[in-house]
């Protein structure tokens, strides 16, 4: 097996991690909607936890304040973006890897 070019493994990697997000968001709204389903496992135990937060709300000020130029900062962030490439350009065999859904079942 070819060792993948660092733009495609950081593809795949992305491509696995969204795998598992929308996993955990299935299951999680699982718990969420019956707490005690499945919530012991063999290795681990599953607990739904409320917690409230006190949030800034700009919308509340007024708007003198809200649009003031002197309350902002501007702050740059650097992002890496990945893309597959046409087709035509980078074939890929089985690629995109299709995995065949989890069963809903929580245990």
């Amino acid at each position: 097996m070819q060792p993948l070019c660092p733009a495609d493994e950081l593809s795949d990697i992305r491509a696995e991690i969204a795998r598992l997000r929308a996993r955990e968001t299935i299951l999680c709204a699982a718990f969420l909607r019956d707490p005690e389903n499945g919530a012991l496992g063999r290795w681990s135990k599953i607990d739904v936890v409320q917690h409230r937060v006190l949030e800034f709300d700009i919308a509340l000020l007024p708007e003198n304040l809200r649009f003031n130029a002197n309350f902002y900062r501007e702050r740059v962030s650097q992002t890496v973006r990945n893309q597959p490439l046409p087709t035509a350009l980078a074939p890929r065999p089985g690629w995109p890897i299709r995995r065949e859904p989890a069963p809903l079942a929580l245990h």
